[in-house]
């Protein structure tokens, strides 16, 4: 596979912005490994014991046969390490099977991959290891990919991989140490936008003109957040992972309307992306193939490609909004009392809005990237 200078360039460029990006993030950033509690990995080898219910319990009537059967069977087992410093050791373990679980675990048996957790020098189960089998199962999608796109294949999982990147390792440390939410969603955003186009696509002109109809739709997206977050008199707490947040010993409290307008514009970015990318493409294989072709004319076509691709996307973030939290809207629906009540929750109007502000971008992108694609395509180089 041969790589053009000025791509390997860009890709140059791009892994070191995630290095200084990182070193700028983690400055000042609070160690939480106290916090934290010992976690490996392990194979189970026997079950040692089975403790049924209410056999520490044998000598107390005062318990009842209902409280001593919601304890659930406890079980002990040996489990081989697996990975780590204690690699090689053989541990034992507890699993507990209670009826205060409303999904209890399945219960371990020999063979068994498992995650184990230190409380007290004492190791208990933490679930089953599933990274394995997820990780076969991403293994599988990478060779599809470069199977099926070959070279543009490898860029896509290389821009992956780099927004992957921008993420974990630039902005999540970046509001753990303190730095301003708001500005540091925008450099990502920006920064992905503009390495993902010219990573896929190259140096070229269609890439320049999805990056700027790009950013434009995000601005609008960023703006809408802003001034609707002072409208409705948003808290940002909409669930209680945003009350755990709060809970941080941090010394800069996490900014949790910061938190939406960040989840705003990073979940409308792949749908904005998408728009501006067909735009382009579209017209620019238009314009190769029709030649001498007039502005207008060409600007029309890419209004006509933008309003067909607008319903699919548009469905596409309200519906992916909806699923990421159906769970808590169902169970919202059942214990609200009415509907104005339902809707009115900032939960649900924190998903509305996403939507809505996705869409209001993407709107804005589809004029713009044609504006832009017919100035840059019918000008000659």
């Amino acid at each position: 596979m041969t790589i053009r200078i000025p791509h390997l360039a860009t890709i140059i460029i791009a892994v070191l912005l995630i290095f200084i990006g990182h070193n700028f993030a983690v400055q000042g950033l609070y160690i939480f490994q106290g916090l934290s509690h010992e976690v490996i990995e392990a194979r189970v080898q026997r079950i040692v014991e089975r403790v049924q219910p209410g056999d520490d319990f044998a000598d107390f009537d005062e318990f009842d046969d209902i409280f001593i059967s919601m304890l659930g069977e406890r079980i002990f087992f040996e489990a081989e390490v697996r990975r780590g410093a204690r690699r090689g050791q053989v541990i034992r373990a507890e699993q507990s099977i209670s009826g205060f679980m409303m999904a209890p675990s399945k219960e371990v048996g020999a063979g068994d991959s498992v995650l184990l957790i230190n409380f007290d020098d004492e190791w208990f189960f933490n679930g089953h290891l599933r990274t394995n089998q997820l990780l076969v199962l991403g293994l599988i999608f990478m060779v599809c990919v470069l199977f099926f796109g070959r070279k543009k294949g490898f860029n896509t999982l290389l821009s992956l991989g780099l927004t992957c990147a921008a993420v974990f390792t630039v902005f999540i440390p970046s509001i753990l140490s303190g730095k301003n939410i708001y500005i540091m969603a925008a450099l990502v955003c920006v920064y992905t936008t503009a390495m993902t186009f010219l990573i896929v696509t190259g140096y070229n002109k269609r890439s320049l003109a999805a990056i700027i109809g790009s950013i434009s739709g995000l601005t609008v997206t960023g703006i809408i957040s802003i001034i609707m977050d002072r409208v409705l008199s948003l808290t940002g707490i909409v669930d209680e992972h945003s009350r755990f947040l709060t809970n941080l010993p941090l010394e800069n409290p996490i900014n949790l309307r910061g938190i939406i307008f960040a989840g705003i514009i990073i979940g409308a970015m792949g749908a904005i992306m998408d728009v501006a990318m067909s735009i382009s493409s579209s017209l620019w294989e238009i314009k190769e193939k029709v030649g001498r072709i007039k502005f207008e004319t060409l600007y029309r076509s890419g209004l006509t490609i933008g309003r067909d691709i607008m319903g699919s996307m548009a469905n596409t973030l309200v519906l992916a909004y909806i699923g990421s939290s159906l769970s808590v809207v169902i169970l919202l629906g059942v214990y609200s009392n009415s509907l104005l009540d339902l809707f009115n929750s900032e939960m649900i109007i924190v998903e509305i809005l996403q939507a809505l502000s996705g869409i209001f971008g993407i709107l804005l992108a589809m004029p713009l990237t044609a504006f832009f694609c017919a100035t840059f395509y019918l000008k000659k180089d």
